[in-house]
């Protein structure tokens, strides 16, 4: 089972995005990641291995190191235990004396900034071993963008798997994994990517056996 937080924290004029996560038992690792201006400033991971497999026990503990782990770095930054150098801000980002707040379209849209491509649409899948490789651009200039979290799921699968990486430095995220048995109605692939408050997704229906998704 996987859990998660997202925090924003300010200190001083500046806004830090915090978020923690379960990297899934696959991996058995916390990892907190502080961003800013879409820049990673900060990383904390620490491995769980000590509660696999995980029952309802297990999941309780690691819920509360979860949090621990969150509240810990979200109250060293608004203390200044933990210092960050932000990095700065584009002349067209800074806000004129008398700009307006943002509107919630401009939130809109920055959150669904990414395009999201497979780029092996067409062989992705081979037998039941899938194998996604996967591009996150942003949507205004085709950026490559790095240090992007790329999530990978079946929606309609018997059991609820999320699969995780980050893209390297070309923007660019594979992720490998065996197929989950199919339950629902409508299964799908679903890929998602995110960087601060910045998100794109990528959806594909799939078919009782899948061999070229479709969309």
């Amino acid at each position: 089972m996987l859990f998660g937080h997202n925090t924003d924290v300010k200190a001083g004029e500046t806004v830090f995005h915090v978020q923690t996560e379960d990297r899934g038992t696959a991996n058995a690792l916390i990892d907190t990641t502080v961003y800013c201006r879409g820049c990673v400033l900060h990383r904390r991971t620490n491995n769980y291995s000590d509660l696999l497999p995980l029952d309802p026990g297990c999941e309780e503990v690691l819920r509360k190191r979860i949090d621990d782990q969150h509240r810990a770095v979200t109250e060293e930054i608004r203390s200044g235990a933990l210092h960050l150098v932000p990095p700065p801000m584009a002349v067209e980002e800074k806000p004129a004396a008398n700009q307006a707040e943002p509107t919630a379209q401009a939130h809109a849209e920055a959150a669904s900034a990414f395009a999201v491509e497979l780029i092996n649409a067409k062989s992705w899948l081979a037998g039941s071993r899938a194998n996604l490789h996967v591009a996150v651009l942003r949507k205004q200039n085709k950026e490559a963008v790095v240090g992007a979290l790329v999530t990978a799921r079946i929606d309609g699968a018997a059991d609820v798997t999320e699969f995780s990486t980050e893209t390297g430095a070309d923007g660019q995220a594979r992720l490998e994994f065996e197929m989950p048995r199919l339950a629902g109605a409508e299964p799908a692939l679903v890929i998602e990517a995110s960087l601060a408050d910045s998100k794109g997704q990528l959806k594909f229906q799939l078919r009782a056996r899948p061999r070229v998704p479709t969309a």
